[in-house]
């Protein structure tokens, strides 16, 4: 109740405090007045935190993609003397039903300008700069807006809401759907679709110090920075010709590829019901296992069923000196990652294909006491959902019975959505590998084994008959960083030393276009489409 009297130097740094009682008695307080820390202390009026971000400013990364794509909508057609302005060969492309001779390689320079090449870059690497995770990216959404904005190509967003809050952070919305073309009704539509989440995987990439990931402990290291910039390259060529395109082609950038099911919210939320109603549905990813400039695919399975399993051993802890007064859910856990791998080796045929992966396991924190519970995690994969959900239930059962045996109790939780294997449509592909082969630098789609790697674009080809290619980019290797001071691109996707080939950029805008043109024409022309003429061509 004894009142004080303070008092704070010329300075503002001292504050000098008075007991009224004993005069002779002084507190003095030095405080360091951080502007982040102490912005609520009256005593000094602080300056703003420069590293704050001016919310009045706008980010320099879209500036810069901003201004590439600028370029584009200004940009003259090349070659104008010997060939017909890009427009005018799209409208005699629609109007004729047998192939026009000079659109293959037409479309090939466009992909390939010094224009194009400089917003394939800029608006690459300012994406891989600043990656962003499952439902949550903002500023992955704003650069693409900013760039469909500077190309006039209308769009929605709050595509792909977060319906599992729970288990991912971030309540979603940052999915984007755009449209170049009539939007009639009467006309076909399909789909060209790109994901654009990254990985929480500190990045270890060399040789990159002008673009590294400024986010740490993020980093793209499955090239969606790159499946985003070759799908905006696409829509700046398509938009050119909008004028002459008959039918609509829509473009999706995806979140949440990676796990969250993204693609299935979309689905869900009416992307492929939207009107005009999308009949088709193509999508593609950098494949660190070829060369760069080939493209594969295969019919039917190309890539797997994949679930995610969390399971937690509930025993009885206590000194490790003492086991025998303990129920050890080590020793337990132990014996059933060893159990699990059984599953596949002598319980499926082995002409079917399975994995079971335990790839995480958790348990106590000291050297002298046995813990009361442990954790393990891992992910079932399969090439159909029969299989998914068989190997599913035997993973169940085998994990209630090895934690009854050893008197512990299990609770075990999975995946909100599992993955569908995704399927190249049988009666589509031919086609589709036909469009392929006008791409690939070989002249050839090349067949490749179906691979145990999940894909939610399973949850778009689904829906509606479509294509999924890889796109090789594995040509890099150490000689390239003497020659063009790039980082191999030949580590696996999800490596900490994954790389991009910049190479590929202009292939995917290539092979983008080409799919959106010659699918729409398929479409006007029935279920036969244009197969012969393409052969014709190549």
């Amino acid at each position: 109740d004894v009142p004080f009297r303070p008092s704070l130097d010329s300075s503002n740094t001292i504050l000098t405090i008075y007991h009224p009682k004993n005069k002779m008695k002084r507190l003095i307080l030095l405080l360091l007045l951080s502007p982040i820390a102490c912005t609520s202390i009256p005593f000094k009026k602080v300056k703003p935190n420069e590293n704050v971000q001016d919310e009045t400013k706008e980010d320099p990364t879209i500036s810069s993609v901003r201004g590439a794509a600028s370029k584009l909508t200004t940009l003259n057609d090349p070659n104008t003397d010997t060939q017909p302005s890009l427009p005018t060969l799209i409208e005699s492309f629609f109007q004729t039903p047998s192939e026009i001779s000079s659109l293959k390689e037409t479309l090939h320079i466009h992909s390939n300008t010094a224009e194009m090449k400089t917003f394939l870059q800029t608006t690459r690497r300012a994406l891989h700069r600043k990656p962003e995770l499952m439902y949550e990216l903002p500023t992955t959404s704003n650069t693409i807006q900013s760039i469909l904005d500077e190309l006039d190509i209308k769009y929605t967003t709050g595509w792909a809401k977060n319906t599992h809050p729970d288990v991912y952070p971030g309540t979603g919305g940052y999915g984007i759907v755009a449209h170049i073309g009539t939007m009639s009704p009467n006309q076909p539509c399909l789909i060209l679709r790109a994901d654009m989440d990254a990985l929480p995987i500190l990045e270890s990439t060399p040789h990159i110090e002008t673009f590294k990931s400024t986010q740490d402990g993020k980093m793209h290291a499955c090239g969606h920075d790159g499946h985003v910039t070759m799908l905006l390259g696409a829509a700046a060529l398509l938009k050119k010709m909008e004028s002459e395109i008959e039918g609509t082609v829509r473009l999706v950038f995806q979140p949440a590829e990676e796990g969250g099911a993204g693609m299935k919210r979309m689905v869900e939320e009416g992307v492929v019901t939207l009107s005009p109603e999308a009949k088709l549905g193509f999508g593609m990813h950098v494949w660190p296992g070829l060369p760069t400039g080939t493209i594969a695919a295969k019919p039917g399975t190309q890539m797997a069923a994949a679930e995610m399993f969390e399971m937690t051993i509930i025993g009885k802890g206590g000194h490790a000196a003492m086991p025998h007064l303990t129920i050890d859910p080590i020793v337990t856990a132990s014996s059933l990652i060893l159990n699990l791998q059984s599953i596949i080796s002598r319980t499926i045929s082995p002409l079917d294909s399975g994995v079971i992966s335990v790839t995480a396991m958790n348990a106590g924190d000291a050297f002298n006491v046995i813990p009361a519970h442990a954790v393990i995690k891992g992910t079932i994969r399969a090439l159909t959902e029969e299989m998914l959900l068989s190997l599913r239930q035997k993973v169940d059962d085998m994990a209630h019975n090895t934690a009854t045996v050893h008197q512990c109790n299990v609770t075990i939780s999975y995946s909100p959505d599992y993955y569908l294997p995704s399927i190249n449509d049988p009666t589509l592909f031919p086609w589709s590998k036909s469009v392929g082969e006008l791409v690939s630098h070989e002249g050839i789609v090349r067949d490749v084994e179906a691979t145990m790697g999940g894909e939610d674009f399973a949850f778009l080809a689904n829906e509606i008959p479509s294509t999924f290619f890889l796109l090789g980019q594995g040509s890099g290797g150490e000689h390239n960083i003497e020659k063009y001071a790039v980082p191999r691109t030949d580590y696996g996707l999800h490596h900490p030393s994954f790389a991009l080939d910049e190479e590929v950029l202009p292939i995917g805008v290539e092979l983008h276009v080409n799919l959106a043109l010659r699918g729409l024409k398929k479409l006007l022309m029935g279920e036969d489409g244009d197969d012969e003429s393409i052969a014709e061509e190549l």
